[in-house]
């Protein structure tokens, strides 16, 4: 197969992480919104992908990634979340800012190249965010995580990711010191102001939606 450009394996990619962090089918308006780009844009990419026979798609239907597409979506998911982790653990860079480097690294560097990093940082199984790294031979570790909004109160969490999506709240979340390893215990849920109140530390936070949304943890029981 000819190597894939830029563009196609951004597709790739995009779709793939739209579908790891909600669970549901990734319908084209949801990911034109992530990519940031037109719908008529989106529609006339998919058709490409689906010619080149890295998705499948039929008209208003969800994209679905072929077997190749999901081989290739996972090499890109590698590549850049172990480029955020050494951004991040060598360079000094803050969880914010490392979305939008690696994106524009990843398709400069080879696979010698990240396997080098991959090496380097001691083969780590999440990058900063928590997300995990896909191995190189296409595997994953393995996650049992919920949403914080899922969970129910009186469990202790420990957060487990925090989804990258969006630097302010990625911005937001690291004021208060929510991290990956951070551990607390959810409080209530005030369902009617949008609210998740947990208890980190001795202090009582409350979460707005848009950010409790974006946070996965383990849970236990007290």
């Amino acid at each position: 197969m000819a190597p894939l450009t830029p563009s196609t394996e951004d597709y790739l990619k995009t779709i793939w992480s739209i579908s790891e962090w909600s669970g549901l089918e990734v319908v084209p308006t949801e990911l034109a919104r992530r990519m940031n780009l037109s719908p008529s844009t989106v529609t006339e990419a998919v058709k490409k992908l689906a010619g080149q026979g890295l998705v499948d798609h039929q008209r208003y239907g969800p994209i679905r990634l072929t077997a190749k597409g999901h081989r290739e979506a996972l090499r890109m998911v590698r590549k850049h979340r172990l480029i955020e982790t050494f951004l991040y653990n060598h360079l000094g860079y803050s969880w914010e800012e490392l979305h939008d480097e690696a994106e524009a690294l990843e398709h400069a560097v080879s696979d010698r190249f990240i396997a080098a990093i991959d090496g380097l940082l001691g083969h780590p199984l999440h990058d900063p965010h928590g997300d995990p790294i896909p191995r190189a031979d296409g595997s994953m570790p393995e996650l049992n995580v919920y949403l914080l909004t899922e969970v129910e109160p009186d469990s202790i969490v420990v957060v487990s990711q925090v989804d990258d999506d969006d630097p302010d709240v990625l911005v937001y979340l690291g004021d208060l010191g929510i991290k990956p390893g951070v551990s607390g215990t959810v409080v209530s849920h005030a369902t009617g102001l949008g609210l998740t109140n947990v208890e980190v530390g001795g202090r009582e936070i409350s979460f707005p939606l848009p950010a409790a949304r974006r946070i996965r943890v383990t849970t236990e029981q007290r």
